[in-house]
């Protein structure tokens, strides 16, 4: 999410684009060699209805409570931009919510889901009702109107509107401006319907997390959506031992940041004794000029060139920085992604070192997951398919924990590649049939997934 100018709390075109490009994961002349016909049967037959995860298992903060009362702080006073906010807002008392607009089922089942969660693991008092006095209403529309009001967001959300319409109306009044909140009472979330189910979920996520808690987003936040890199999509354990903390009973609306810096050591104590026994580890502050060359790397509307530049600049940072931490990763990722069609060795070379600098980092498997399929379609294209099955193996149960069912559906269509060229067809097929559910809510309607398989089927070596 990204503070805007700094009035709009919003998940950004560029987040997206980070979150779901696989394109151009290899640069080579592959072709398909037409002795799979499960592959050739899928693309003629009528694809099996989107997959959903059913439970959730986000795992607890590991890091020390001391680190997570800056956290706390810069989460809740901070802007992305540089701006501070003077007080400390929630919602005060129960917070009921509303869905508006055209929806689908699984967009209500993914929004009685993430309730459930927040009640439970964020001690919320949060419901549903159909009333107008809602607190919190969610209004889905399509990608068109929300470009149309913010051309750079994908969803986003804004205090004192209940609707798309009156935001219009009010976009230029101080009752739309974050900054000069100081009291949450009513606000409005718009998501897009029109979109892949795992889109729509992880706006939900993001959006209503910022509704309820923390404005600001931090790249040195390795486990969290609060976080631009992208990484996670659904609420992490952390995430909810922040809102958890938000609406703890020593802290209220009004309060300075020096007040809530007061009673936050106990607070935390208190919610999560476990960090009272780790050892601080403080990240130093990402500067701005990171930011904004990751930012420009990613996009979107930016000729590849700069964006190559872009991507080199935030490595140059992150190695003068003395960083070794997610961060570094972050920027040998999204450099190899982009340099990946036209040297996809010197992308792999980045993607090991990525690779390297995750290892000694707890709490970052999923980071590494998402590194895996992209060095795995290296191994494709060359034609080794014990390397990629190696590479593959641990990321359809790290992406099914993290609920990224378009990282998994990717790595099983990427499996099933693999093993048809070590000769296992049937193997083959059968993990090709389980991609496609996860794909139908990873990547939307059926000529989405169609497309994806033609990509990743796209990596194999040409056969003479």
């Amino acid at each position: 999410m990204t503070i805007s100018a700094p009035r709009f709390p919003l998940r950004s075109l560029q987040r997206v684009i980070a979150a779901f490009s696989m394109t151009a994961l290899v640069g080579c002349t592959a072709g398909l060699d037409g002795s799979q016909p499960s592959r050739a049967a899928i693309a003629e037959s009528t694809l099996p209805p989107a997959k959903a995860f059913a439970t959730s298992s986000p795992e607890p903060p590991r890091r020390a409570n001391s680190d997570m009362v800056r956290d706390f702080l810069d989460l809740h006073f901070n802007l992305e931009g540089g701006g501070t906010l003077p007080v400390f807002t929630r919602f005060e008392g129960p917070i009921t919510l509303r869905l508006t607009g055209t929806s689908t089922p699984g967009m209500r089942q993914d929004l009685r889901r993430l309730m459930s969660r927040l009640r439970s693991e964020a001690g919320l008092d949060i419901s549903l009702t159909d009333g107008d006095a809602a607190r919190i209403t969610i209004e889905t529309v399509s990608r068109k109107a929300i470009r149309r009001t913010l051309p750079k967001a994908a969803c986003f959300v804004v205090p004192n509107v209940a609707s798309l319409a009156e935001f219009r109306r009010k976009r230029r009044s101080p009752d739309t401006d974050w900054t000069q909140l100081r009291s949450r009472e009513k606000l409005a979330i718009f998501l897009p319907n029109d979109v892949s189910p795992q889109e729509a979920r992880d706006c939900l996520h993001e959006e209503l997390a910022q509704a309820i808690g923390p404005l600001n987003d931090l790249y040195r936040l390795p486990d969290s959506v609060f976080n631009d890199d992208n990484v996670h999509t659904v609420l992490t354990g952390f995430d909810m031992l922040i809102l958890r903390a938000t609406y703890a009973p020593e802290l209220h609306t009004g309060m300075t940041r020096a007040e809530v810096a007061d009673r936050l050591p106990g607070i935390l104590a208190r919610l999560n004794p476990a960090g009272q026994r780790v050892a601080p580890r403080p990240l130093a502050r990402t500067p701005r000029a990171w930011i904004d060359a990751i930012e420009t790397a990613l996009g979107p509307g930016t000729r590849l060139s700069q964006r190559r530049i872009a991507a080199k600049t935030a490595v140059d940072i992150a190695r003068g920085s003395g960083w070794r931490d997610h961060r570094n990763a972050q920027a040998y990722y999204v450099l190899g992604r982009l340099i990946q069609s036209d040297d996809p060795k010197g992308a792999l070379a980045l993607f090991s070192s990525a690779m390297e600098v995750l290892r000694s980092q707890p709490g970052t498997e999923l980071h590494r997951a998402r590194l895996r399929p992209r060095m795995a379609a290296d191994a494709i294209a060359r034609g080794q398919p014990e390397t990629a099955l190696d590479l593959l193996g641990p990321v359809p149960a790290v992406a099914t924990r993290h609920e990224n069912a378009a990282l998994l559906a990717t790595a099983l269509m990427m499996k099933a590649e693999a093993l048809d060229l070590a000769g296992q067809f049937d193997a083959a097929a059968a993990v090709r049939l389980d991609s496609l559910g996860w794909a139908r809510y990873g990547f939307g309607p059926d000529w989405a997934v169609r497309a994806k398989l033609q990509e990743v089927a796209s990596l194999r070596p040409k056969v003479n």
